[in-house]
This record gives C-alpha cells, sequence and structure tokens, in this order.
C-alpha cells in the first residue's frame, strides 16, 4: 500500500466528501480521508493501481483532482523491549477502547493503563447504572400515579437493596462483554496501576517504565465540588455513591440541577423521596432555550418536586443523621433538610496525578487537557479525548474522538474532529434531547432566524400517551430554511434526536421534514408538525394531513 493526498476542487459539503470517497473505494482505495474544508483527499492505493486512478475517479465524479502528493506511511515503532508501544493509552473506557481496537486493527502493539476499574464511568457508574434505575423508578411512578382511567395499579415501599444488586449485576455483565473480554478479543496489554509522565514519551507505572511512540490520556472526569463552606465535614453523596444506597431516604436535596441532578432527582423521586433541587441560577437549564426551560420546570413541579431557583449558597451543617444547607433565597435565609444530600455540581478533568508538566503537555483553567483540531496536545506525541478535555460529556463523543486518535497516530490520516453536531439527551421524564443550535446561538453567529415552537399537546402520540408536557422547537435559517437546530422535551425525546441530527449535519430544509412521510402516532411525528407550524395551524389538520 501507498499513501497520497490529492487535492480535490468543487466540494462544499459533507455530501460532497461522501461521493469523493465513494470514488476512490470503486478503485480500492483504503483508509480513505476527505476534507471539503482542507480541499483533499488522503488515501492508501494497492500497489498495483496506478495513482492517475484516483485522479480519474474523482474527475469522473464531477470534481476537479489536483496535485497529488505522496505520503510516507508512518511505521510501528521497532519494538526493542516489552515496555514499548506503538500506542499507550492511559484510562480504559470509551475513547480508549475505541483508539485500542482501530489501533490494533492497524497493526499496532498497544497497551493501556487502568487504577482502578475496567471500563470508565459509562458502564461503571454513570450511564448503564443510572438509566437502569431510572427505568425502574418510572415504573414505579406509573404504579403508584397512572393517568388512565379504570386501571387499578399502585406501588408498595420500594425495597432500593435487591433494586441495587440488580443493578450492579447487569453493570458487571456489560462491563465484562464491553470491555474486560475485548482485551483478550484483540490482543493488547492491560497494565495495572496509576500513570505518571517522567518524560515526554515515557511514563512510569508500579515503578516501571514504559515508552510509547504515541499516547492517549483518556482518563475522564469525576464528580466536583463547590465552595460551599461546611460542605466537606458532612456525609454527602455524589453521583456515584448515591446509586449505592441500600435504603430510599425520607427526604433528598440535590445542588445542582444539570442533567446529573435532574435525572438522579426525579429518579428518587419516583423512587419515594420527597425531592429538592437547588441552583444558583434564576432559571432551570440556562444554557437551553427559555421553551425548554419552562416546559421541564413545569414537569418537573407537576410531579411534585420542589425546586430552589436564584439560590446563595451560605453553608451545610450536620446534626445527627439529618444535613441542612442554609441558603438565601431573594434576601431571604431558608434551610432545606434532609436525610440525605446530593451534590451535583459538575465534573473535573482526571489530570492531578498524570504530571502532565513533565510531558509538555498544556492544561486549562479547570485543569482539562487542551487539544487541537487532530485530538494532539502540545505534546505531538500525545493525544486526548473524552471527559478529560471538558468537551460534550458523552459517551459516544468519547469513542468517536478515541477512534479519531488511532486514525491519526496509528493511521497517519490527519483527521479532524467535528463536533458541530452533536446530539444531547437528559433521561428525564419527559426526556429532553437536543442538536445544533439554540436561538441565541444562531442569532449570535449571524442568521436571521425563524422559528417554530410546537406544545407537545398538538402531538398525537403525546395525547393518547395523556401525557402532553413538552414541547419541540426548530431553529431555521430564515434566508434558505434550512434547519440550525431541534431542541424537544418529550417521552422518547432522546430517539427522535437522531432523525433532528440528521436534519442538521445534512442541512435538511423545513420543506424536506413537511415533504418527508412520518409514521402516524409515534413521537417522531413532532418533527414534522413543528415543520408543518411555520405556515399552518396545526391543531386545524386532520389527522396524518400535511
Amino acid at each position: 500500500m501507498e499513501k497520497f493526498k490529492i487535492n480535490v476542487q468543487g466540494m462544499t459539503c459533507t455530501g460532497c466528501e461522501e461521493h469523493v470517497a465513494v470514488a476512490l473505494e470503486n478503485i480500492g482505495a483504503k483508509n480513505i480521508d476527505v476534507s471539503y474544508q482542507r480541499s483533499e483527499a488522503v488515501f492508501e492505493l494497492p500497489d498495483e493501481v496506478e495513482v492517475e486512478n484516483a485522479k480519474k475517479a474523482i474527475n469522473n465524479a464531477k470534481y476537479q483532482a489536483g496535485d497529488i502528493e505522496e505520503i510516507s506511511s508512518k511505521e510501528n515503532v521497532e519494538l526493542g523491549s516489552e515496555g514499548n508501544y506503538d500506542l499507550l493509552i492511559i484510562g480504559s473506557g470509551g475513547a480508549a477502547f475505541s483508539a485500542a481496537i482501530k489501533a490494533i486493527e492497524y497493526g499496532a502493539k498497544v497497551g493501556m493503563i487502568e487504577r482502578g476499574t475496567v471500563g470508565g464511568t459509562c458502564v461503571n457508574i454513570g450511564c448503564v447504572p443510572s438509566k437502569t434505575l431510572l427505568r425502574a423508578g418510572e415504573i414505579n411512578h406509573l404504579a403508584k400515579v397512572n393517568p388512565f382511567i379504570g386501571l387499578q395499579t399502585s406501588a408498595g415501599e420500594v425495597e432500593l437493596a435487591p433494586l441495587i444488586k440488580q443493578k450492579n449485576e447487569l453493570v458487571s455483565e456489560l462491563r465484562n462483554q464491553k470491555y474486560v473480554d475485548l482485551i483478550d478479543e484483540y490482543g493488547f496489554d492491560l497494565i495495572e496501576g496509576e500513570a505518571e509522565f517522567i518524560a515526554e514519551d515515557t511514563v512510569q507505572v508500579n515503578e516501571k517504565k514504559l515508552t510509547a511512540k504515541h499516547f492517549l490520556i483518556a482518563t475522564g472526569a469525576s464528580p466536583s465540588l463547590p465552595p460551599i463552606s461546611g460542605l466537606e465535614e458532612v456525609e454527602y453523596l455524589t453521583s456515584t455513591t448515591l446509586l449505592e444506597l441500600k435504603k430510599v431516604p425520607k427526604r433528598l436535596t440535590v445542588i445542582g440541577s444539570g442533567y446529573i441532578g435532574m435525572e438522579l432527582g426525579q429518579l428518587f423521586h419516583n423512587l419515594g423521596s420527597e425531592v429538592t433541587l437547588m441552583q444558583r441560577s434564576e432559571r432551570l437549564l440556562k444554557e437551553y432555550d427559555p421553551e425548554i426551560s419552562e416546559a421541564v420546570e413545569k414537569a418537573l413541579l407537576d410531579q411534585g418536586i420542589n425546586l430552589v431557583k436564584g439560590a446563595t449558597f451560605e453553608r451545610v451543617e450536620q446534626e445527627g443523621e439529618i444535613k441542612k444547607v442554609y441558603v438565601s433565597v431573594d434576601g431571604k435565609e431558608k434551610i432545606i433538610e434532609s436525610e440525605q444530600l446530593l451534590v451535583a455540581t459538575g465534573r473535573k478533568p482526571n489530570t492531578d496525578n498524570l504530571n502532565l508538566q513533565a510531558a509538555g503537555v498544556d492544561v486549562g483553567k479547570r485543569q482539562e487537557i487542551i487539544i487541537n483540531d487532530f485530538a494532539q496536545t502540545s505534546n505531538e506525541k500525545v493525544y486526548s479525548a473524552g471527559d478529560v478535555t471538558l468537551g460534550p460529556q458523552f459517551v459516544y463523543v468519547a469513542a468517536y474522538e478515541g477512534g479519531i486518535v488511532a486514525d491519526n497516530a496509528i493511521g497517519g490520516l490527519n483527521k479532524k474532529v467535528n463536533l458541530s453536531v452533536v446530539p444531547g439527551v437528559t433521561f428525564t421524564n419527559p426526556s429532553i434531547a437536543t442538536v445544533g443550535l439554540t436561538e441565541a446561538q444562531a442569532k449570535e453567529k449571524g442568521y436571521q432566524v425563524k422559528t417554530s415552537v410546537l406544545p407537545l399537546e398538538a402531538v398525537p402520540r403525546a395525547i393518547v400517551n395523556r401525557e402532553t408536557t413538552g414541547v419541540f422547537k426548530l431553529v431555521v435559517d430564515a434566508k434558505t430554511l434550512k434547519v440550525l437546530g431541534v431542541h424537544i422535551v418529550s417521552e422518547n425525546a432522546g430517539d427522535v434526536i437522531y432523525a433532528a441530527t440528521l436534519a442538521v449535519k445534512f442541512g435538511l430544509t423545513v420543506e424536506d421534514l413537511k415533504e418527508s412521510l412520518a409514521p402516524y402516532l409515534t413521537m417522531a411525528e413532532g418533527l414534522k408538525l413543528a415543520a408543518l407550524t411555520f405556515d399552518k395551524d396545526v391543531s386545524k389538520l386532520s389527522c396524518c394531513a400535511g
């Protein structure tokens, strides 16, 4: 295989990139990376294929192939000892495994260092355990309060200990299937211990020095504590320790009402706790569009969750088992008492023990690792991915970035990380899902904006579910009617947002949404109805009418 870079003119979007990539695939090219922004394609060709065939293929695809440059392929490290690796990864979560698997596929020798439990945040203490318990909480809530006449459902007191045991068994099963078992399957080395850089190309683990051609720092993040007087002296819970409780507390106070605070607060409300969410901001979810904030706040209050906004935290005290949070709201002091206190005020990057100065790796104000468009740090041998960079805190983003690192560090593809269109989901009930620009962000970027706001009570799926608190909002470019952002509060919003992600990523318009068939009595139909709302009153349409 020989590697080439070719200038390509005439590409204007990601669709053009796909056309060029397919043309190159058809002549046998491998490891293809096409960028319309850089006006180039990088690829490998089998020795028997002439590079002129690539130029012809690109021209036949109606683009203009220009200068061709041969690139020397990256050679693997000459492995002089057990301690040498092509890629040495610190951490063992989504980014780490994605990079390891792809690097192995390139033929690299890969090592992975883990100081604790293999699998990272998502499977062990984040997505998997919280979402399985959230489902349990929803079932318990619906058994107590269902909206249908004639259904005689009820719920007794929740036995939390067996629920937590079942959760732990699921976590263990998925950790083995999706992480631990893959170590032998792909054949990379797992090194147990704490990694510390001692040079730009060397780490020390358990007093053993390990060198590598390239490193990936994928150490994730952990709960951070706000500077509240007395907090460190009381028995508080984090998102990790909360999910190990064996008994549902009578009262739970949550400091912080971001996605973690809301999900876990609603979980314990549904399991039987009296829950109070507290936040400094005057508006819930202040980064979101106001319509989203209002719908979520209404849902939480209707369900009986207490919400304290605009709070100044004075101090925290503990008397016996009771935790007391002293706050000032509108100049008046309040005391919130509860048996358990959850602190959910964000996460901090796990960089404290890495000795990054020795590696020449720069960090930001919050000690996050700074990376460039290619996921490289200030040390070109060291890459970073996932939550430790404080980018979007989603495991699918981490896995995507890990794959980019392997492509660049081992494959030499010079791929850029593109996080311009990242969907996000908060698994409350109703759930919250967003992708693309908010109305405010679109205006800041200079767009003339049109919006459509569709209350959930206009969506047939929500009507038949008898759960109509929520909203669909579309943000579009007023000139082209291209969809710039989609924001949803509804049941199954996370399932709907993938279609919206494709609309934003590929520049679909309001007309495209209107003209696409939407299955009746699905929540996804809300996308089409929101598009129709730009010029019609959907409340006056017949079922399925467009």
